[in-house]
């Protein structure tokens, strides 16, 4: 079975406040769990997310724009 993070323990992971995880959870924007009242995350499931997010960086440099 997979851990089940609660929202202080990925808020800290992620380096955000307790306010956004709730918020995101809210929203939809990260995967959770409700358990009657209480939120949970799984860590595999918050892994794939970030996933998701990552951004490519760019592989040349562009003209300057001033």
């Amino acid at each position: 079975m997979d851990s089940l993070l609660t929202p202080e323990q990925i808020a800290e992971k992620l380096g955000v406040k307790l306010s956004t995880i709730y918020n995101w959870t809210h929203i939809g924007f990260i995967p959770h769990v409700k358990i009657r009242r209480f939120v949970r995350i799984r860590e595999s499931e918050i892994m794939r997310w970030l996933e998701k997010q990552a951004v490519a960086g760019r592989t040349k440099r562009g003209p300057s724009v001033l």
